[in-house]
């Protein structure tokens, strides 16, 4: 090839790889997250905030991404809208077997999650261990998972009461219309202050579980290629401070909040 030729074929090559640069990762993505559960995420005026959506924005714009977060949707109708291709990442979730056929997750956590039992705080249950919630009536937000082992023990022992948002359960144990209701032990100390019920409802010192919450991208997405950046980045995250000063911050700004947040 002549030396023309080189630098012809020089040009065109810089030229596809500009192009390539520009518009593989230039769609924007659609992502849901949990609205009720601070600091991981929540809704707020119409918009979707907290650690795990300011994590996902980052990383995919390192990627080359702008992600649009959807608010409208319901926990239960976040993980459907992936489900069925209609949005591409969910920010965070638990991985259960059931969310695997639709789910790719990072294999680094969001963030980790320690599962506490709140109760009425002047009419709390006798508790010495799981066995002793036999019967007895739970609250559970739709689409909610607590890892597969505690899923199965309130299926298969506890009567649940489903409802569309938090403040709802929180309302319900209040007046003792729920025995207890599972929550993340931080989230649910944070919305007990916000909504106004921590007089009346508090954690047993009983911890179910530490679980995790992954960043997550649907099957039809085509991101998975991405997850082993993802999964480099959210352990440097962790390593270097930024997931606790980033959880300390969304919980401050959730709290901080309080006067102008809506009921939920």
């Amino acid at each position: 090839m002549t030396r023309s030729g080189q630098w012809w074929l020089i040009v065109l090559l810089s030229a596809v790889l500009i192009l390539l640069s520009s518009t593989s990762y230039s769609r924007t993505l659609k992502a849901c997250g949990h609205p009720f559960y601070p600091p991981v995420s929540w809704v707020s005026d119409q918009q979707l905030k907290g650690l795990a959506p300011a994590v996902t924005q980052q990383l995919f714009a390192e990627l080359g991404y702008s992600v649009k977060l959807r608010a409208g949707y319901n926990w239960k109708r976040c993980l459907l809208e992936v489900q069925q291709g209609n949005a591409d990442i969910v920010v965070a979730a638990y991985r259960i077997p059931s969310r695997e056929s639709y789910l790719w997750f990072s294999s680094q956590p969001v963030i980790a999650d320690q599962l506490a039992l709140f109760v009425n705080r002047k009419t709390p249950p006798p508790f010495n261990n799981l066995d002793d919630l036999q019967g007895k009536v739970a609250g559970l937000l739709l689409g909610d998972s607590f890892g597969e082992s505690l899923d199965q023990f309130l299926l298969q022992n506890t009567r649940i009461e489903y409802v569309s948002r938090n403040r709802q359960n929180f309302e319900k144990l209040a007046d003792q219309k729920i025995d207890f209701m599972p929550i993340g032990l931080l989230s649910g100390r944070l919305q007990s202050r916000k909504l106004g019920f921590h007089e009346q409802v508090m954690p047993l010192i009983y911890r179910v579980s530490t679980e995790f919450y992954f960043l997550a991208v649907g099957k039809s997405s085509g991101l998975q290629q991405h997850l082993p950046f993802i999964n480099r980045r959210l352990q440097e995250m962790h390593l270097n401070g930024t997931i606790n000063r980033l959880t300390d911050h969304y919980s401050l700004l959730y709290l901080d909040q309080t006067a102008a947040e809506p009921r939920q």
